[in-house]
């Protein structure tokens, strides 16, 4: 049983990001040594008033933070980058992380984000789509020549491939169906979003192994699943200490318009939407959830998020240290 490390890396505006990425980096350290395997970082663009790093040069400095973790990041907007210049970064990563990168990519869904860097909301099925393509082909061949709908190459010979070999492993994100059998379809794994309650990500799943079993390839992967966490001293400091940040995260989701949040009010409905989508409470009835979804949803991969704007550095390295202690008792 694997337990990663989700962050989006962002914060509040009264914050100072200079902080902010120094307490990450310990934060980073610390999951390392409680026993935390890998360490996705989440991306978005124009997040104000919400500051945020962005992704790659991010995971550049968090690498000697996180060796021995698998890294990634926990989506990279690829419908609306450059996949040669995003295959290169991954494989210079890859390098970096001693051959431990994860491609996770996603549509993206905000049209503020397509409208600043150029692209059409309604081309983004096609440039994800292509672009993955693009990206598999430039690290696993000698020279590409590649004549599509988005991106053209003549003879294109990568600066740089991956250490491993084939290729590193790509996971896609998305919750609505067409997304799933897209991931099973031109993915390793498809990455289950925290935003997802517990009935609807199993029924993705089978959606997901259906469409694997469709096409002919292996239906019995293990897809990583993406939860916020916070393990108290006890139930009671779990729910104080956790429900203001998350509150302030998931309006911000809300305003949006981000899948299952949207249009959500949060303040009325917090207890509700939390009960089957967050792992709050003291160290034995988290545990409890951790097996609960390795069982139900089949995957021997969660990834946490442990932080969120306005929570205090030292509870959140509490909260590493006790989910430290569940991940010594797991098998």
């Amino acid at each position: 049983m694997r337990i990663g490390l989700f962050t989006a890396a962002q914060w509040s505006a009264e914050e100072d990001p200079a902080i902010v990425v120094k307490a990450l980096r310990e934060q980073v350290r610390a999951a390392r040594d409680n026993g935390f395997s890998s360490l996705l970082v989440g991306q978005h663009l124009l997040t104000g008033p919400m500051g945020m790093f962005q992704t790659n040069p991010l995971l550049g400095q968090l690498v000697d933070d996180a060796a021995g973790m698998q890294i990634g990041p926990g989506v990279l907007l690829l419908s609306m980058m450059n996949p040669v210049l995003a295959a290169e970064e991954a494989a210079t990563l890859d390098w970096l992380s001693g051959g431990n990168y994860v491609l996770g990519a996603g549509l993206g869904y905000r049209p503020e984000e397509f409208q600043a860097m150029g692209v059409a909301l309604r081309e983004r099925v096609g440039r994800l789509t292509e672009g993955v393509e693009v990206i598999k082909r430039l690290w696993t061949e000698d020279s590409v020549t590649h004549r599509g709908r988005y991106f053209q190459l003549d003879d294109a010979r990568a600066s740089v491939r991956p250490r491993q070999r084939p290729r590193p492993p790509i996971w896609l994100g998305g919750d609505v169906e067409a997304a799933v059998r897209r991931a099973a379809r031109i993915a390793d794994a498809w990455c289950i979003a925290p935003t997802l309650s517990t009935r609807s990500l199993l029924g993705r799943l089978e959606v997901f192994r259906e469409e694997r079993r469709r096409t002919g390839q292996p239906e019995d992967v293990s897809c990583p699943l993406i939860r916020e966490c916070f393990v108290g001293r006890d139930a009671a400091h779990a729910a104080a200490a956790s429900r203001g940040p998350l509150l302030f995260k998931y309006r911000a989701y809300a305003s949006w318009g981000q899948g299952q949040t949207a249009g959500n009010d949060f303040d009325a409905t917090f207890d509700d939407f939390a009960t089957s989508r967050f792992l709050i409470g003291d160290a034995e009835q988290v545990k409890d959830e951790i097996l609960r979804y390795a069982e139900i949803a089949r995957t021997d991969h969660i990834l946490l998020r442990v932080q969120w704007p306005g929570l205090a550095h030292q509870e959140t390295l509490g909260n590493i240290e006790r989910i430290g202690r569940i991940i010594a008792t797991l098998d």
